[in-house]
């Protein structure tokens, strides 16, 4: 098994009646029992560099925790604090700058998770992560359709053999294990996307442009999902004013209204069995203010879990 490191955030100290995320994760979890749901790390960003990115998304997670943490769970709703007691995060895969060895090793990781039907956030990383996260399923044998939340096509062809941040779509597409049911991409900006990638993506599932994607929009999506489905939030999607810590900023991208709104529909579709949240860079953030938007995108897709039928 992969090595993975204890998770290593300090937890505000608050009054016993104002428990934050941090304080209640696991709290009701026997040492062996299975959690409803499960985070895990995975701070790579080697895939950003081969991909001629701006480099630090490996400092990813720790600042996602360190936002997330801090929060409360919704008042309003007393089976959210539930699932966050019983939601367990593993840390972080152990990573060694080996793209494809660290893929692989986070697929091991997940694996026994996504076999016994753990609710799985994965924190990123550069979008390298969604291929291990893709092959996760394939290690524990199931098909699994995609749906990339995304400014890019990221069908990148790989460079000299090797995967990198804007390949890991047309990976999964093009596993010889097969496994990939569908892919789609929503958010796509126009001058972002080359006409071969457009192809690629349109023969083998669904592009959706940032001037199409509306809330009823998103609801019809996820209601057209497929068992299991697979979700990646790849924060250069969000407008740059409102995402400025990330790798690939964009200008005129979606608002973060939207985003959340992608994000807590995705908790709540019975077909997602997974999430990653991917490409935020804190060395680039400014004011917290990324990270603060990456940590509550896990919030609404766990608010959404909750709320499942």
């Amino acid at each position: 098994m992969p090595r993975i490191s204890s998770p290593k955030v300090a937890v505000p100290e608050t009054a016993a009646a104002d428990p934050r995320i941090g304080h209640l994760l696991g709290s009701r979890l026997e040492k062996n029992s299975v959690p409803r749901a499960v985070i895990l790390g995975f701070p790579s960003d080697e895939g950003v560099r081969r991909n001629g990115g701006r480099v630090g998304a490996a400092e990813g997670p720790a600042a996602i925790r360190h936002a997330l943490y801090r929060l409360t769970p919704d008042a309003r709703l007393d089976a959210f604090e539930d699932l966050l007691c019983r939601t367990r995060d593993l840390g972080d895969i152990e990573v060694s700058g080996d793209v494809e060895l660290d893929q692989r090793n986070l697929a091991d990781a997940l694996e026994p998770h996504l076999e016994k039907g753990s609710f799985t956030v994965v924190l990123g990383g550069g979008h390298e992560t969604s291929y291990g996260h893709f092959l996760g399923y394939r290690r524990a044998g199931q098909n699994v359709a995609i749906i990339n939340w995304d400014a890019h096509a990221d069908v990148r062809e790989l460079k000299e053999g090797k995967a990198h941040s804007g390949s890991p779509f047309r990976q999964a597409i093009s596993d010889p294990g097969g496994g990939c049911r569908s892919y789609t991409v929503a958010g796509l900006q126009p001058h972002l996307v080359a006409r071969a990638h457009l192809e690629f993506v349109k023969q083998h599932g669904t592009a959706l442009w940032r001037d199409e994607i509306t809330p009823e929009g998103v609801g019809k999506l996820y209601r057209n999902a497929s068992t299991p489905t697979l979700v990646s939030f790849d924060l250069d999607a969000v407008d740059q004013a409102e995402a400025p810590g990330v790798s690939a900023p964009t200008a005129g991208g979606l608002p973060a209204e939207l985003w959340l709104t992608a994000a807590y529909s995705a908790g709540l579709c019975g077909a997602v069995g997974s999430a990653d949240v991917v490409e935020l860079n804190p060395r680039l953030d400014r004011d917290g203010q990324t990270a603060h938007l990456a940590a509550l995108t896990v919030w609404w897709i766990l608010r959404g879990r909750v709320e499942r039928r």
